[in-house]
C-alpha cells in the first residue's frame, strides 16, 4: 500500500508496508500503525497512539492529540484504537490526561462525523457513536452500545452494554445495560430490538431484563432496595451483567424513570415500554 509523498510521518512512528497513508496526513510522535490501516487525506495522528489492524481514519479526523484538560502538563499518556474500528470525518479522540493513563476504544467501533471522545474514555467493542455526539472525559461505554446523533455524555458517566441512547439525549447519570434512554437521562424501556437483532440472547434473558426494568423503574421501590433485589435474584448472564453494573462504582448515580410529561416521546424507534 502506498504512502503519499505529501504525508508527513515522524521518524519515531511505525508504519508497516501494508498501510495506506493518504495525502497531507500528519503522523507525529511514536505512533504505532497496524496492518492494512487506511488513513485518508488530512487526518492527524499523534502521541503514544496505537492504531489496530484494519482501522480506517477518514479525512480531517484527529486521533491521540493532547487532551482538552487545563490540568494536563504534557506527560506521556496513551490512546489505543481497536482493530476494525472506523473513525469518520472530523471526529476527535484525545489521549489520557494523567501520566501513563489511556483512552481506549475496542474493536469494530464506529465513530461518525464530528463525534468527540474525550480523554480517559473507555469504549468496549462494537460501540456506535453517531454524528455530533460528545463524550466528556472518563466516560465508560460498554460493548454494543449505541449513542445516537447529538447525544451529550457528562464526564465520569457509565453507559452499560447494549444501551440505546436516543438522538439528542443528555446523559448525566449512569445507564444500566440493555436499557433505552431519552431526554435528560430518562430510562424509558429496554433495548429489546437490539437484544433480538443480535441473536445472542435467549427468551429467558430477554424476559429477565424486562423484569429487572420493571423492578428498577416501575415498582416504586427505593432504588437501593431494587438493586439489592436484582443482585439477589439475577439468574441469567444478562441479569447478572445488570447486577454487576448496578453494584459497580458510580460517580454520577443512576438514571431515573421517564416522567409523565415526557411519555409522548417514549414510542420512538427501538424503544420498548414494558
Amino acid at each position: 500500500m502506498p504512502i503519499h509523498p505529501t504525508a508527513i510521518i515522524d521518524k519515531q512512528a511505525h508504519v508497516p508496508p501494508s498501510a495506506d497513508i493518504g495525502p497531507h496526513v500528519v503522523i507525529e510522535g511514536p505512533v504505532k500503525i497496524g496492518e492494512h490501516v487506511k488513513v485518508y487525506p488530512n487526518a492527524y495522528i499523534s502521541g503514544w497512539t496505537e492504531i489496530g489492524d484494519r482501522v480506517q481514519i477518514h479525512p480531517g479526523a484527529v486521533v491521540g492529540h493532547l487532551p482538552q484538560d487545563f490540568n494536563y502538563g504534557g506527560q506521556r499518556s496513551y490512546c489505543k484504537i481497536g482493530a476494525g474500528t472506523v473513525i469518520r470525518e472530523f471526529a476527535s479522540i484525545h489521549r489520557g490526561t494523567q501520566p501513563e493513563s489511556w483512552t481506549t476504544l475496542g474493536e469494530e467501533c464506529f465513530v461518525l462525523g464530528y463525534a468527540h471522545i474525550g480523554h480517559n474514555c473507555t469504549l468496549g467493542d462494537r460501540v456506535k457513536l453517531y454524528n455530533n455526539s460528545l463524550l466528556a472525559g472518563h466516560v465508560f461505554v460498554g460493548d454494543d452500545a449505541i449513542i445516537s446523533g447529538g447525544c451529550l455524555v457528562h464526564q465520569f458517566c457509565r453507559v452499560g452494554s447494549r444501551v440505546m441512547a436516543g438522538g439528542g439525549t443528555r446523559i448525566i447519570k449512569d445507564i444500566p445495560p440493555f436499557m433505552t434512554c431519552l431526554h435528560e437521562s430518562r430510562v424509558v424501556g429496554i433495548n429489546a430490538f437490539g437484544m433480538r437483532r443480535s441473536k445472542k440472547y435467549s427468551l429467558e434473558e430477554l424476559a429477565e431484563v424486562k423484569d429487572i426494568y420493571k423492578l428498577l423503574y416501575r415498582s416504586g421501590l427505593h432504588f437501593r432496595d431494587s438493586i439489592k433485589q436484582v443482585t439477589e435474584s439475577a439468574r441469567t448472564s444478562a441479569g447478572q451483567c445488570i447486577a454487576a453494573f448496578l453494584n459497580g462504582e458510580s460517580k454520577r448515580g443512576f438514571a431515573g424513570p421517564i416522567r409523565d410529561d415526557e411519555g409522548e416521546s417514549a414510542n420512538a424507534e427501538n424503544v420498548e415500554i414494558v
